[in-house]
């Protein structure tokens, strides 16, 4: 593995983010507010960064799978570093451990917070919390990938590191080509649905930012009370639509723009949709009569947060720590599965939820019948031994890290409810989550050492936890070489 290409790829983004405060930066200088100078600091020393990582590694070279899983996990953890800067320099999260779990938080569409006065904040930094989360969305390095041509051959490796799911294909032969494509759609569908907010009322600036994160299922909100602030039925029932289509593979969404429509029979899918459903119509009968007179306020809510929380997006819309405790237990149920593969979705995804049924049945099977020789199959493919037992392995790595943290958050004295429902919440990439950390509830309350292990579940979730944990193996680091 060489130093060198890491080196440069990761200067490169990092001069992409300085980029993106641009933006943060304009709307200060055009509302006068105070956080003109943080930001501007903060592009200084991100840009600084990005040209040091390019002077360092002046020869080019070809990116590997090793070089791969290093820049992405270390680039998310960059990202973050600098994206904390503007609410540390600005005051406005005094305390950097704070200010790192946000942006973390923001980046990998977690929505787990530690800002107490949201409302209170200044409209720049309201922007750029949300928009760290869609550029985290569809990932910022797929973006640079898109729009950086610099980085040419390797990119197939970083966008299997990047891309979720346990089988990432791309749309078209070309990575740069099929990164374009994914980003189109992501901006169509955003536009759309800041168009479709506009026109049901929501203010021009508050539909950009829940656009921002609808549609990377991140849930940042200017309200303090997220969407359960507009009191309206047509705003939930959009963002219920959208934050549906946020959790669908978004190749499905490319092939139907093309006229594919029958793209949707999707064996993945149509399970998406199933457990969608079933987990509507149980939270309804639910909440009918324990807590909603009325059939369709509860329909109402209990439609929206099912579908917020399966999707990893996080919008609450109602206390659901005082509902019913099955209730709760669906949504905790929902944190562990999240979107489906090729989604903004965190979790461990749909396709292997399904992957697992059908392995459990095709064991009970042929414990009845020895002789039988079947293959799990998915959409009439076999689904090849590798893939299933990287299915395995996952699932079994992401229980084991989520035993691990809220274990650790116990011994930090928080108690279980919450250590479990924080440790659930991040680790799916899904934001509040139960007792002090609920939909009422933030993380500012949570031990510093304890941010840092949730913002550790935050990157490992959102880059699904191979990525990560493949780090920590001596293969990976032998034939270290410095080329400049």
């Amino acid at each position: 593995m060489q130093i060198a290409p890491i080196l440069h790829a990761l200067g490169l983004l990092l001069l992409c983010l300085a980029g993106a405060m641009s933006l943060p930066l304009l709307i200060a200088l055009v509302t006068g507010g105070p956080e003109t100078y943080p930001f501007l600091l903060s592009i200084l020393w991100t840009g600084g960064g990005g040209l040091l990582g390019l002077l360092l590694s002046r020869r080019r070279a070809e990116i590997g799978f090793r070089e791969g899983f290093v820049i992405v996990t270390a680039g998310w953890i960059l990202f973050s570093a600098c994206g904390a800067l503007p609410f540390y320099l600005s005051g406005a999260l005094p305390a950097y451990t704070d200010a790192y779990f946000e942006a973390m938080s923001g980046f990998t569409t977690t929505g787990a917070t530690v800002l107490l006065d949201i409302e209170g904040q200044p409209l720049a930094l309201l922007f750029w919390r949300s928009f760290m989360q869609w550029l985290g969305g569809m990932g910022i390095i797929v973006l640079s990938l898109a729009v950086l041509p610099m980085l040419g051959v390797g990119g197939m490796q970083l966008y299997r590191a990047e891309v979720p799911g346990p089988v990432p294909d791309r749309l078209v032969p070309r990575i740069r080509q099929t990164a374009r494509l994914l980003w189109g759609i992501y901006v169509l569908l955003s536009a759309i649905e800041v168009l479709v907010l506009v026109l049901i009322g929501m203010p021009f600036m508050e539909a950009v930012l829940h656009t921002f994160t609808t549609m990377s299922t991140g849930g940042f909100s200017p309200k303090a009370a997220s969407i359960g602030a507009y009191h309206s039925v047509a705003i939930d029932t959009v963002l219920i639509v959208f934050m549906f289509l946020a959790g669908a593979n978004f190749a499905l969404h490319f092939q139907a723009l093309r006229g594919n429509i029958r793209v949707y029979r999707d064996t993945e899918f149509r399970f998406y949709g199933m457990v969608v459903l079933i987990a509507v119509v149980g939270m309804t009968l639910v909440l009918w009569q324990q807590v909603y007179p009325d059939l369709s306020s509860a329909l109402r809510y209990g439609a929206f947060q099912a579908v917020s929380i399966v999707t990893t997006t996080g919008f609450v819309t109602a206390d659901y720590s005082l509902w019913p405790f099955f209730a709760v237990f669906i949504l905790l149920s929902l944190m562990f599965l999240g979107g489906c593969a090729g989604s903004t979705g965190g979790a461990i995804k749909h396709i292997r939820g399904l992957l697992l049924f059908k392995v459990a049945y095709d064991h009970l099977y042929k414990l009845i019948h020895p002789k039988a020789v079947r293959h799990v199959k998915v959409g009439g493919k076999v689904i090849p031994r590798e893939v299933l037992e990287g299915v395995h392995v996952f699932v079994s790595l992401y229980f084991f890290t989520f035993f691990v943290a809220t274990a650790s958050l116990t011994l930090l004295d928080m108690d279980l409810v919450t250590a479990i429902g924080a440790v659930a919440a991040t680790l799916g990439n899904v934001g509040p989550g139960l007792g002090m950390v609920g939909p009422t509830g933030s993380y500012a309350a949570v031990p510093p050492l304890g941010k840092w292990i949730l913002s550790a579940c935050m990157v490992l979730g959102r880059l699904e936890i191979f990525t990560v944990f493949v780090l920590f193996t001596p293969d990976l680091w032998r034939s270290l070489v410095w080329r400049r």
